[in-house]
């Protein structure tokens, strides 16, 4: 299994652990972790705080030619908000875990020049598939229904 995509299941695992919906992500910049996240929904009462949107904040401020070398990992398919950041800043790739458990806008990142690689990993999707077994209405909150 890719590294990287372990990091972000680590990341997912320590979400769970917190109380919180098992997705994580890693940005990496030139084979180098740059950040890490998981969805701070629930532990931080946060509207915004996906994975992917809490990995590039504890990035920090980074150039735009930074971005245009990253790869950002999520041990899920992204979400409209999610697939948006990755729009704005520039970034060419999305490693995804799993995407059989939520699909979010994957075709419109590709329209947009976007290399989007799924993993069909089995630990992602059974990390998902617990978790919205056993707290379907947080998932539903997760993702706006």
């Amino acid at each position: 299994m890719d590294k990287f995509l372990e990091v972000a299941i680590d990341e997912a695992k320590l979400g769970a652990a917190e109380g919180g919906i098992p997705i994580g992500s890693v940005l990496v910049i030139d084979g180098t972790i740059v950040s890490r996240g998981h969805n701070q929904r629930v532990q931080k009462g946060s509207a915004v705080l996906h994975a992917e949107m809490d990995c590039i904040e504890n990035a920090g401020r980074l150039k735009a030619s930074d971005y245009r070398r990253a790869t950002l990992y999520s041990t899920l398919s992204p979400c409209d908000m999610c697939s948006g950041a990755v729009l704005l800043y520039g970034i060419p790739k999305v490693v995804v875990g799993e995407n059989r458990t939520f699909r979010g806008p994957e075709e419109y990142l590709r329209s947009r020049g976007v290399e989007l690689v799924i993993v069909d990993n089995r630990e992602c999707q059974w990390l998902m598939e617990g978790f919205i077994g056993e707290h379907p209405e947080l998932w539903n909150e997760d993702i706006g229904e």
